[in-house]
């Protein structure tokens, strides 16, 4: 059976959370006329919160909701939070597509190597659907983009850092966990990859860096693409030992074959 990578989606394949979360966040709370408006230090602690309705959610503190005029009856709220990330999924999405966010260095290049190699692609994230299929597609090309199965949203009830988004992968995908790889670059990302039992590398990004990874495989800077961005080692517990760019080949090092 043919290994798979699969990816997180925001800070793993483009830096998403600073140029396109917080101000598409920021954007919707002027459109509705919420009295918030999140600086960078805001949003440093609202993105360790798995999800955008739950992040939106957590504002309605007894105070915010009295001092805005906001309802409180908990299905009123619920529509209201709904409502809310449909206008900052659009807004996300529009800046998405003006080409705002780039690709993360040696995204594009590796899902080419696993793709040439026969290896499954694939990408498990909490963000709405919409969202991470336009940035997979900004990534790695749309025609690549289509060889991807995408796992996002609400499809689980729980967020990361609980494992249920990539267990439903692994079904979905008929794969063994000895033969995945997930990308990830957050601490409750690594969390639900190694309680779904899987091996997992980091490239850490602007939010998550001091961030603590134990249980990964391997933290990089980035995946790597030489020479304008190389990849520099933070830990390297398996000993891969890779260069300036990480391959296919040493991430083969992680599964089956050297779990045997």
């Amino acid at each position: 059976m043919s290994p798979a990578l699969i990816f997180d989606c925001d800070g793993v394949l483009a830096d998403t959370e600073r140029f396109g979360h917080l101000p598409a966040f920021n954007q919707t709370f002027e459109q509705v006329g919420l009295p918030v408006h999140w600086s960078e230090d805001d949003y440093a602690e609202y993105v360790k919160i798995g999800g955008g309705k739950e992040r939106m959610a957590s504002l309605l503190t007894p105070e915010l909701v009295a001092r805005a005029g906001l309802p409180t009856d908990p299905g009123e709220q619920k529509a209201m939070i709904a409502d809310w990330h449909r206008r900052k999924t659009a807004a996300y999405v529009d800046l998405v597509t003006s080409g705002a966010m780039p690709g993360r260095p040696g995204i594009a290049r590796i899902v080419e190597e696993a793709a040439a190699a026969g290896w499954r692609l694939a990408v498990a994230s909490t963000s709405a659907e919409v969202s991470v299929r336009a940035v997979l597609e900004h990534a790695v090309g749309a025609e690549r983009a289509r060889d991807f199965a995408v796992f996002a949203g609400d499809l689980v009830p729980r967020k990361k850092p609980a494992p249920d988004i990539y267990l439903l992968a692994l079904e979905r995908l008929d794969v063994d966990p000895a033969d995945v790889v997930v990308v990830e670059d957050s601490a409750n990302g690594v969390q639900a990859a190694r309680a779904a039992g899987l091996a997992t590398v980091v490239t850490v990004s602007a939010y998550t860096v001091d961030e603590d990874f134990t249980g990964a495989d391997l933290v990089v800077t980035c995946l790597g693409d030489t020479p304008e961005d190389p990849a520099r080692v933070i830990d390297d517990s398996h000993h891969l030992h890779p260069g300036d760019e990480v391959t296919l080949a040493d991430l083969s090092h992680l599964i089956r074959p050297s779990k045997e």
